[in-house]
């Protein structure tokens, strides 16, 4: 058991170095949603990124939103998705978690990085970005809002679901879909990868009443 409890303060964590202070506040929040981003420019480059800060917005209509920290004019995903309003989300296996690491790379603009890391693009007709063929569960979305967050220069892309391509086994009775059936790969912090074990389900919870398991 640990015992050596400390407090650490804002400005403790402002005092920090740098990259120190990246890894701290991106791993301290727990396990996030990992997924590559695919794109195409309005001349039909592809560019494949790693992001780890999707979530979800809501059901109906169905959004998630994504935080984008742009380096510059030149970030591609950014721009790509504010061209042609539409970018595809793709889970992670276990079996290539390194390439897709190496997607975040600073590969020089123009260059794909499906090609450069290893993976293969797949096309829905009438659907420009691309998918990653390699996933298991693929998402496509149409651009619906971008907010600036003047605070640290970031900004929230929310897009709504308009394609989605899985094997239908991995979707429950009820609509969950099962993401440690799926294989999907979870991050910690910005490089720490891990597989995921669930612990269960459990019903919807009520004031006085013990939670029940749910069967999977």
């Amino acid at each position: 058991m640990y015992n050596k409890e400390m407090i650490i303060s804002n400005t403790d964590i402002l005092a920090m170095d740098k990259r120190y202070r990246a890894n701290f506040v991106n791993s301290v929040s727990g396990f996030k949603s990992l997924q590559m981003v695919g794109t195409a420019n309005d001349a039909g480059i592809t560019n494949l990124a790693l992001f780890n800060s999707i979530f979800h917005v809501g059901a109906n209509p169905p959004l998630l939103g994504m935080v984008i920290r742009p380096d510059g004019a030149e970030h591609e995903t950014l721009n790509n998705i504010k061209a042609t309003g539409t970018y595809t989300l793709n889970n992670i296996l276990p079996q290539w978690y390194e390439q897709a690491h190496q997607t975040s790379a600073r590969y020089a603009a123009g260059e794909s990085e499906f090609e450069a890391c290893g993976f293969n693009e797949q096309y829905i007709e009438g659907f420009k970005a691309p998918f990653v063929k390699e996933a298991t569960i693929k998402i496509g979305l149409k651009l619906s809002e971008i907010i600036e967050v003047s605070i640290n220069n970031t900004c929230i892309v929310i897009g709504e679901i308009i394609y989605l391509i899985l094997d239908e086994q991995l979707i429950s009775p009820d609509g969950y879909v099962s993401l440690e059936e799926a294989g999907s790969v979870t991050v910690a912090g910005l490089d720490s990868y891990h597989t995921t074990q669930s612990l269960g389900r459990l019903a919807y919870a009520r004031p006085g009443k013990h939670p029940e398991p749910l069967s999977v």
